[in-house]
């Protein structure tokens, strides 16, 4: 399931190619074609991430909600404008298959990723956007325009040069503003969307008066929006604490503390597209991270490895129906 990064960098991709044009919109699946057809020649005029879920506005206060869940995925076409700011928010999108481009410093993992910067726009390109580090079905850059529909698609969102293309959502419906606003009003604060100091004030009170485990808590959506189980294993271990110590048993300045790592990770996320939760690397370490998530994690992934600090197996076990990695000689 794409984690809180992942969605605010497809946000930014919809900001740079979609919303201020009009644009054309079908069901090919035949699952969504009211609401396809509700849009269908409108403007879309603003986009927000919050959390795991994307808002996408079309005049006439018309609102589209995805939320992508374990299978949903965006594929886009066409002239895929990239953020000089930050890596391409779909990953390999708009640098494989450009021909003759010299990626100089970047670094590409398995999949062919460049996870550090972009290499610039307009291009033409096609990529999935589902996960940061699975990035799939690219093609050549003389491929027409649009593309054929592939598969089942949701819903197909077309302006006069870039596609993007809707598969197996857990949701997609149309809203009103009173329907958005209700339906943000339950999420947990978004270090990038909610003022930090006081999303770290709602975290905080929730947590401390919850008998849940901790490790239950950062992964309910309606407690803190975004984090999935790698960021959940991670920050646990990043704190050192056992995923199953209460919420109102765990100390105050280390719920805070949590908060702001969270913060610091889904920034450091946003801007590399990767799930970077090792600090202090050096520059031939942090290269091998960015290449492979199996030198840029310390508990996630790892069942059955020593810890990185401590040299313990590490454990894997289910809670919330979700596997759990961790460390229980650091995670006392």
């Amino acid at each position: 399931m794409p984690e809180g990064h992942s969605v605010h960098r497809i946000a930014r991709q919809f900001d740079r190619n979609v919303v201020g044009r009009r644009v054309a919109a079908s069901s090919p699946q035949g699952r969504f074609t009211e609401g396809a057809a509700l849009i269908d020649g409108r403007e879309a005029v603003e986009v927000r991430a919050v959390g795991k879920q994307m808002f996408l506005a079309f005049e006439g206060e018309l609102w589209l909600r995805v939320h992508l869940g374990m299978y949903g995925a965006w594929d886009f076409a066409g002239e895929i404008l990239v953020d000089p700011t930050i890596a391409s928010a779909n990953g390999r999108m708009g640098q494989t298959n450009q021909r003759g481009t010299d990626l100089g410093d970047a670094v590409l993992d398995a999949a062919g990723e460049n996870s550090l910067s972009s290499i610039g726009a307009p291009r033409r390109a096609r990529g999935r956007v589902r996960m940061s580090e699975q990035t799939r079905g690219l093609a050549d850059d003389d491929e027409d325009f649009p593309p054929p529909v592939v598969g089942q698609v949701r819903l197909r969102l077309l302006t006069e040069v870039t596609c993007a293309d809707l598969r197996g959502p857990t949701a997609c419906e149309l809203q009103t503003p009173d329907e958005v606003q209700a339906t943000i009003a339950k999420l947990g604060p978004d270090p990038l969307v909610d003022d930090v100091a006081a999303g770290e004030e709602r975290f905080v009170s929730v947590v401390r008066r919850k008998p849940t485990p901790i490790g239950l808590l950062l992964m309910d959506q309606n407690v803190v929006s975004g984090i999935g189980n790698v960021y959940r294993a991670e920050l646990l271990y990043r704190a050192l604490l056992d995923p199953h110590t209460p919420g109102k048993l765990v100390p105050e300045e280390l719920v805070r503390a949590i908060w702001r790592d969270w913060a610091r990770l889904l920034r450091i996320g946003v801007e590399t597209g990767q799930m970077m939760t090792m600090d202090d690397l050096d520059p031939e370490a942090y290269r091998r991270a960015m290449a492979s998530r199996d030198d840029r994690h310390w508990v996630y992934h790892r069942a059955g490895l020593p810890c990185r600090v401590c040299g313990t197996e590490i454990v894997l076990e289910e809670m919330g129906a979700r596997k759990l990695y961790w460390c229980p000689s650091c995670q006392k």
